[in-house]
């Protein structure tokens, strides 16, 4: 899965994001969903990460999301 592909399907996915980033507020998403790098910056902040650290993390979201629907 990348960027477009979790944009694409916002709704399901956001579930999926907050499962595994709980601090996500739904009222920054409008603004963030657009733009993957202030996406990551604000994952940073709101979960106590480093940059490189959030966007570890979210690229392994991604990744493992990309099995799941390969697998489903």
């Amino acid at each position: 899965m990348n960027w477009n592909d979790l944009t694409r399907n916002w709704a399901d996915n956001y579930r999926a994001l907050r499962q595994e980033f709980p601090k996500l507020e739904p009222s920054a998403m409008p603004f963030l969903k657009a733009d993957q790098d202030r996406f990551e910056s604000y994952l940073a902040a709101t979960h106590d990460m480093s940059l490189k650290e959030a966007q570890d993390a979210f690229d392994a979201f991604l990744s493992q999301h990309e099995k799941a629907l390969r697998t489903a």
